[in-house]
């Protein structure tokens, strides 16, 4: 398949700010119930009945004032006493160990399985941003499409439509349009150039796929010949999915 990659024209463009990661929200609850299960840690079915008390004393003077008639802390903390009450209670003559609490391992494990999916977002959400920043520096020295496409190179340019406040960036479009067209890159496997339907916008996709019919009708076809591919697939991507499906139609008929 010939060279079908439109050269971009060499300007520089600038990058809009790169948004920060967000934090994780406070919460309230979890902070109450931390709290109480290290004060109850190594007490007795005593102890902790006496804390009880002194939470539900608490909750009920709470009551009386309307700005604390919402403390999210102050009622897990009294739940959570609860709860470690009636767990003493149930064997007695022991003292309170988290690390034997089914309920407080449960949570750990929650959280160690939550932090390392977040750890895997920021590492990706890196990733794009280095990508995005390496094709940029491609497409002002010219040389993108001499680049292949790797795979998650869909959400970087998500990322660079971003940075441009949102416009389609025609380059990048009709780099990835051609790579999929061609099987470039990690396009090679079916399963990506699969995926691809579901992470690329349809005009792009209309593009790829009238690239492909064109490149079996014309082998040798030059890039000023196949300019119209992309202006037909960007202003009117249902005609250009009809046309390619036309063309693969009549080359099945005709094979």
């Amino acid at each position: 398949m010939s060279r079908i990659w439109p050269p971009g024209d060499g300007a520089r463009r600038p990058l809009s700010p790169r948004a920060a990661a967000p934090r994780e929200p406070v919460d309230p609850a979890r902070i109450g119930r931390r709290v109480v299960r290290r004060r109850a840690k190594g007490a007795d079915t005593g102890a902790v009945a006496a804390a009880l008390e002194e939470a539900r004393f608490d909750a009920r003077q709470d009551s009386r004032h309307e700005h604390l008639a919402d403390d999210d802390r102050g009622r897990a903390e009294l739940a959570e006493w609860e709860r470690l009450h009636q767990l003493l209670a149930a064997a007695p003559g022991t003292l309170y160990d988290p690390d034997a609490d089914d309920v407080v391992q449960a949570e750990l494990a929650a959280d160690a399985a939550t932090a390392a999916a977040r750890e895997a977002e920021l590492q990706e959400a890196a990733r794009i941003v280095a990508r995005a920043d390496e094709l940029q520096a491609l497409r002002e020295l010219g040389t993108l499409e001499q680049t292949e496409p790797r795979e998650g190179d869909e959400a970087v340019r998500a990322e660079l439509t971003r940075r441009a406040g949102g416009y389609v960036q025609g380059d990048v479009d009709a780099w990835l349009a051609h790579a999929l067209a061609a099987h470039l890159g990690h396009y090679r496997e079916p399963a990506a150039r699969e995926a691809a339907a579901g992470l690329l916008p349809p005009p792009l996709l209309a593009h790829a796929a009238l690239l492909t019919q064109l490149a079996h009708l014309a082998p040798d076809v030059n890039v000023d010949q196949l300019a119209f591919a992309a202006r037909l697939a960007t202003t009117e991507p249902e005609a250009a999915s009809a046309l390619a499906a036309f063309l693969a139609r009549a080359r099945s008929d005709t094979s």
